[in-house]
């Protein structure tokens, strides 16, 4: 899925519409110590093999998010792209 890299948008921190830059967001870093990192982890541990089964259920798309990013105040807020979309969101040159 295509989406212009500057797009005119309200800011409701300057309270008007400007062009704002367009960002996709990255994935933060996952927990070492997280509850289910552990669990995981502790399951993979010794002759059990993987923590894995068949899937049965087709992954429904997720939605995909842009940060939005005003020049005026250089704030930041995120817009949810409204439908799922099995493709990832990337931003025209």
């Amino acid at each position: 899925m295509k989406f212009p890299k500057e797009t005119n948008t309200y800011c409701p921190y300057c309270r008007k519409h400007t062009v704002h830059k367009v960002k996709i967001p990255s994935k933060g870093r996952a927990r070492k110590m997280s509850i289910g990192n552990r669990k995981h982890e502790k399951s993979l541990k010794g002759h059990g093999g993987k923590r894995a089964g068949e899937k049965t259920v087709k992954k429904q798309g997720k939605r995909q998010r842009v940060m939005l990013i005003c020049p005026e105040c250089n704030k930041k807020h995120e817009r949810t792209i409204s439908g799922r979309t099995k493709k990832k969101l990337e931003i025209q040159r």
